[in-house]
């Protein structure tokens, strides 16, 4: 039987970015729990009014739009390409394409990873297929005449070099890439005038160092690609919004706290969402007791039912069950993890096209990148970072699946926690948004001023690149 909603009109007497979801906020609920969750949940929302002017649909559409984000922003931001575990060992690779540009990442030595473009010096062969990757190689070595170039992109040998006196060793050094580490990620940069990479990490150093189980103590436990029939954008700002939970998840409206998520602007390059799994939505009439929200979260995990304790909610009830099976499932000691780090949903973005999820149960990283030079397509990666076992080895990270744009999730063997399901639902839209956003009379998107801020920020940063 579907859930009785409840819609609440608007007040004008507030200044526009002044509304809030009525109930409990995001923060009260993880300060309910009663336990010492980190500083950054707990913390003071950070949000700035960005306007509320409509975002034309051409910049998901167009050529031109797309032409300029190669030229003037893909080239000149830090966006991550691997783990430094898939170069475990010197001579591990790693291809990463966005869109035209190639670039093979590699560890040269015991203590160094760099970066080369995925091109011969010779006639421009690439030395490795787009996204391969692979392991103990000793040199470069082009496939079409066996041009080589040594680890650290020195020139190793051309054959038949009485023919080229015209080619020096120093002028036929491997076009070098920025490289940067965090996090266990290997971040990459192809502009070499480049800042930092803490410039564009701007708070995430800060906060993630106060979660349980930091980014460089996990592994890629599944990592999928899909293709989705949208352009990036429009595919990674549906994940930027806890707002489409209404109408696109609405089985999880007893569970999940849709439209009283919380939405922080931290900088021009990071934003986050904390979206409270185990608390009912403000859209529903008639509120489910602890207890009904208890078998629903039970139903959608197919797990044992947990004995409800006196005084005890359903997040925290839920939450020490987890502690303990998934504990035991992951050899880790999760005693000490906070409710909302086991349960919610807390995203956290960084410019232009990483998502980051701290959480347990949740572990989830998304890039969003054009498909190829392919406007009306794009790449989803999901990686689940799960943490490493306290005792015995480190599984080695998890082979990549492809999925085509008809795949659905739920066919990737061993996705967590229904989770496939539910990206089935995120991914299932976005065909027609692409179609109606190309056929429609009004010719914007009229985002919300709250709970689509990030979309906003997003585009304001995106801006400063393309005019730059």
């Amino acid at each position: 039987m579907s859930a009785s909603r409840l819609t609440q009109p608007s007040d004008p007497s507030l200044a526009p970015g002044e509304a809030r979801c009525p109930g409990p906020s995001t923060r009260e609920i993880i300060i309910s729990d009663g336990d010492q969750a980190p500083r950054p949940l707990t913390a003071e929302e950070t949000y700035t009014f960005l306007g509320q002017e409509d975002l034309p649909f051409e910049r998901y559409t167009s050529r031109e739009q797309f032409d300029l984000e190669m030229k003037k922003m893909w080239n000149r931001t830090w966006q991550w390409a691997c783990r430094e575990e898939h170069l475990s060992k010197v001579g591990d690779y790693y291809v990463y394409d966005i869109g035209h540009h190639s670039i093979v990442v590699l560890r040269s030595a015991p203590d160094k990873i760099q970066a080369f473009h995925n091109s011969c010096m010779h006639r421009g062969m690439q030395f490795f297929d787009a996204g391969t990757q692979g392991r103990g190689k000793q040199f470069l070595r082009c496939p079409f005449h066996g041009w080589s170039w040594n680890l650290d992109g020195s020139l190793k040998e051309v054959p038949c070099r009485w023919d080229f006196p015209h080619v020096s060793d120093e002028e036929f050094q491997l076009p070098e890439v920025k490289v940067e580490t965090w996090g266990g990620f290997v971040f990459i940069n192809l502009d070499p005038d480049a800042g930092p990479l803490a410039e564009q990490l701007e708070v995430l150093p800060e906060h993630f160092s106060e979660f349980a189980i930091p980014l460089e103590d996990r592994y890629v436990a599944l990592h999928t690609e899909k293709v989705l029939p949208c352009n990036w954008k429009m595919g990674m700002e549906a994940f930027l919004e806890a707002y489409h939970v209404i109408a696109t998840h609405p089985e999880g409206l007893r569970t999940a706290g849709d439209a009283n998520a919380q939405y922080d602007i931290f900088g021009k390059y990071t934003t986050r969402f904390v979206h409270t799994i185990g608390s009912p939505s403000p859209h529903l009439r008639d509120q489910p007791s602890e207890e009904e929200i208890l078998a629903a979260l039970s139903s959608r995990r197919k797990t044992d039912l947990p004995s409800l304790a006196a005084g005890e909610t359903a997040r925290t009830a839920w939450a020490k069950q987890m502690r303990e099976t998934m504990g035991q499932d992951l050899d880790r000691d999760l005693s000490e993890v906070s409710v909302s780090q086991m349960m919610d949903s807390i995203e956290y973005w960084m410019f232009p096209n990483m998502m980051l999820f701290p959480g347990i149960s949740i572990p989830l990283i998304y890039r969003f990148r054009p498909n190829g030079d392919d406007v009306d397509t794009c790449i989803h990666e999901v990686l689940f970072l799960r943490p490493k076992p306290e005792h015995g080895p480190t599984p080695p990270p998890a082979e990549k699946v492809r999925l085509e744009i008809e795949d659905s999730y739920t066919t990737v063997p061993d996705f967590p926690g229904g989770l496939d399901f539910v990206l089935d639902q995120d991914t299932d839209n976005l065909h027609r948004q692409r179609a109606g956003a190309k056929g429609a009379v009004k010719r914007g998107a009229t985002l919300g001023n709250y709970q689509e801020a990030r979309i906003r920020r997003f585009h304001a940063t995106l801006d400063e690149f393309l005019q730059s």
